[in-house]
């Protein structure tokens, strides 16, 4: 129970990598934040993190609304005090021919993915820096690195907070704050049995990768015992951008 006390935001968590994050957090014994633009209607997600014995609450926030940033680190430093460990996850794209995808779009995508994550970190670092310090991770994609067509606006995003991540690092590092990234592959938050055998066999690893193999990286990552790494970039792939591709 390393975590036991700590508060810790994720944001993006009503689904996904965010609410195994959340949960995962939450067991370990943190209170945890969760925040989206909403949580889906009838969502059980806070209410089971409780009933399993653990803290949690949610605070909706739109990140493409800079003032409804400020407002969501003032509620959890109001009701909950300091904060220890902030999860930058929240993202989304826009797949569209670059000859269709409106600036509005582009705009879009930018605005939560990298700014969104750009002030939910500095908001963070405020606070943590007035503590002794504290732990912020982003989670980029390998869409940073690599691509299939129609997500120009999504590698952009990824891409930057990947750099973001390192200048980051070296802002806050006297202030004990640690910034990293985590880059995940395919990572399947449906139903991994429907998955196919050529989907995990095209996988260095031989599987593909669960929320589980990010929450992991992140958990080290955010550990108190990690005051070392920082302004990495862990790629949580199956080892597939390392792996080279031809048509026979």
């Amino acid at each position: 129970m390393i975590y036991e006390g700590k508060v810790v935001i994720v944001t993006g968590a009503a689904g996904g990598i965010g609410s195994h994050l959340a949960k995962a957090y939450a067991e370990a014994g943190a209170k945890v934040v969760l925040t989206d633009k909403e949580l889906p209607e009838g969502s059980p997600l806070v209410e089971q993190i409780v009933k399993a014995g653990g803290a949690a609450s949610f605070i909706a926030a739109d990140l493409k609304r800079p003032e409804q940033i400020d407002e969501l680190f003032h509620s959890v430093e109001r009701q909950h005090g300091t904060i220890g460990i902030l999860i930058n996850n929240a993202g989304f794209g826009v797949w569209k021919s670059p000859y269709e995808l409106s600036v509005e779009e582009w705009d879009d995508v930018l605005s939560v993915n990298l700014r969104g994550a750009f002030l939910c970190a500095r908001e963070a670092a405020k606070r943590m820096k007035t503590r002794g310090g504290g732990r912020i991770v982003n989670i980029a994609s390998t869409r940073a690195a690599m691509s299939e067509p129609f997500g120009e606006a999504y590698a952009a995003s990824k891409g930057g907070l990947v750099a973001i991540t390192h200048a980051l690092a070296i802002s806050l590092g006297p202030d004990n704050i640690t910034v990293n990234c985590i880059s995940p592959g395919w990572i399947e938050t449906g139903d991994y049995g429907k998955l196919r055998p050529i989907d995990h066999e095209q996988h260095p690893s031989g599987r593909v990768g669960h929320p589980g193999d990010v929450v992991g990286a992140c958990m080290y990552l955010t550990s108190p015992d990690n005051g070392f790494v920082t302004g990495t970039n862990m790629i949580v792939d199956g080892g597939m951008t390392r792996k080279m591709i031809y048509e026979p």
